[in-house]
């Protein structure tokens, strides 16, 4: 038999109430109701509660109050608000402190019902998860200290409903936690709409995000429902949000601040319910004091800021990072075992990774098809930046791969086969294209190296 959710409901309104709990009631829940924040501690103290729901505005002690205590009694108690339109500043506050979500009054009684239940979902599956294996909805977590402190962090802003600022270098996979903050999130069954804000000219982005009415500008030949209302009730992502114009951040202030919405040449304005993701590389604390970023735009896409850290900062997850990447491109270019060299992991270990998982995705596809004899040596990557002094260990006992650098080594083995590139790659045990990438690379001239150049002519 199962148990049903146990509902505490605080509020100063005895109307709101019975309406709440005649309506939780019929939906299965169990609830205890109390009109103030003192007869709420006194039920938590004696009862065992799923969920919290509590009015803001309330005498003697409002639910902000109520909530600051819960924090630290009951730090794991999801609390919903329930808010007047003048009191919703303090339920966006309550959210970055770690509340669910907030209800606008009057509200809608089966809303509020989907809410609950989804949010008790989310939170049966949070607890119930372990940390992630190595790949989970296309993100890299590893098994690093950085990506396990990451990871529970992000599960907790997925189920709550708070707008969220993702940070990060280029190539970390900051669209791919937008995704994995939606499919863990109260929204999953609704939208996901991607914008990039950054390869969309600025003419352009407007009727993308709010779209356009017929006739509102040549070419506007039909009505155009836009990007932000296409993400009502589910979730809006706006990647590399640092490069929209300031006009462009003056209309996204307003709709963040009213969830509404004018579509150009319109004169009525919708209303959106939608959550907002946004990501960017760049340092908006630095625009913002150069009048490049809005500071109030910064604050109201920022409620909750999610940074993943670079993969030079995770370096213990690049062993099995790589060993992954490697075995999913063999299996895609239908070729047999490779080995990564002991040479070749000390040089990813090495490596700065500018690009982070981006940038090594590519240098492992394209070292596997590069590499010869089924070893992935360090020349195989193609990485500009790996340092020369890195050490080159052999695997095959050619007397060519000592502790030098790629350079000097191939220099060794172009004077060891007298100048002839084919030998010097088999000294090498590399491809003739790979030789032929860095004798291009390194400006190495292989006539220099020549039998009959070694012995000046007479004259």
């Amino acid at each position: 038999m199962n148990i049903p959710p146990r509902i505490l409901i605080v509020d100063d309104d005895p109307n709101i109430l019975e309406v709440l709990d005649a309506r939780l009631t019929a939906s299965n829940f169990k609830v205890f109701k109390t009109c103030d924040a003192i007869g709420a501690a006194h039920i938590l103290k004696n009862e065992s509660i799923d969920l919290l729901i509590t009015d803001i505005k309330m005498p003697v002690k409002s639910g902000m109050d109520l909530f600051s205590e819960i924090q630290e009694t009951l730090p794991d108690l999801p609390v919903i608000f329930l808010t007047a339109y003048g009191t919703i500043p303090d339920a966006v506050d309550a959210i970055k402190q770690g509340a669910i979500d907030y209800i606008s009054k009057p509200f809608d009684g089966r809303m509020l019902v989907n809410t609950i239940n989804e949010t008790l979902e989310a939170i049966r599956i949070n607890f119930e998860k372990p940390y992630p294996t190595l790949i989970e909805d296309d993100f890299y977590w590893g098994e690093s200290r950085a990506m396990k402190a990451l990871y529970p962090m992000v599960r907790k802003v997925a189920a709550s409903n708070a707008d969220v600022l993702i940070l990060g270098e280029s190539g970390v996979g900051k669209e791919c936690i937008a995704k994995f903050i939606h499919k863990n999130s109260l929204r999953k069954k609704h939208p996901y709409i991607v914008v990039d804000c950054g390869s969309t000219p600025a003419g352009i982005l407007e009727s993308e995000l709010f779209g356009h009415v017929k006739g509102a500008f040549t070419h506007a030949v039909k009505d155009k429902k836009g990007l932000i209302e296409a993400a009502d009730k589910g979730t809006l992502f706006l990647d590399e949000i640092g490069n929209v114009s300031p006009d462009m951040q003056s209309r996204l202030l307003r709709f963040l601040e009213g969830r509404k919405i004018r579509q150009v040449g319109s004169i009525k304005e919708k209303n959106v319910n939608c959550r907002v993701l946004s990501a960017t590389n760049a340092d908006i604390v630095a625009d913002i004091e150069t009048g490049l970023f809005r500071q109030d735009l910064y604050y109201r896409l920022k409620v909750i800021t999610v940074t993943i850290p670079p993969l030079k900062d995770r370096k213990e997850d690049i062993h099995a990072l790589s060993t992954f990447f490697v075995n999913k491109y063999i299996k895609a270019n239908d070729l047999g075992e490779i080995q990564i060299t002991n040479a070749t992991l000390k040089a990813l270990k090495e490596h700065s990774w500018p690009g982070n998982i981006r940038e090594m995705k590519n240098a492992l596809e394209a070292g596997i098809i590069l590499c010869k004899n089924n070893k992935l040596q360090p020349w195989d990557l193609q990485l500009e930046n790996i340092r020369q002094t890195a050490t080159m260990v052999s695997e095959n006992d050619t007397g060519f791969s000592i502790e030098a650098s790629e350079k000097n080594t191939i220099i060794r083995a172009l004077k060891k086969s007298k100048g002839v590139q084919k030998t010097a790659a088999d000294l090498l045990d590399i491809s003739k294209r790979a030789i032929h990438y860095k004798i291009k690379k390194y400006h190495i001239e292989p006539s220099d190296y020549k039998q009959n150049n070694s012995v000046k002519r007479k004259r």
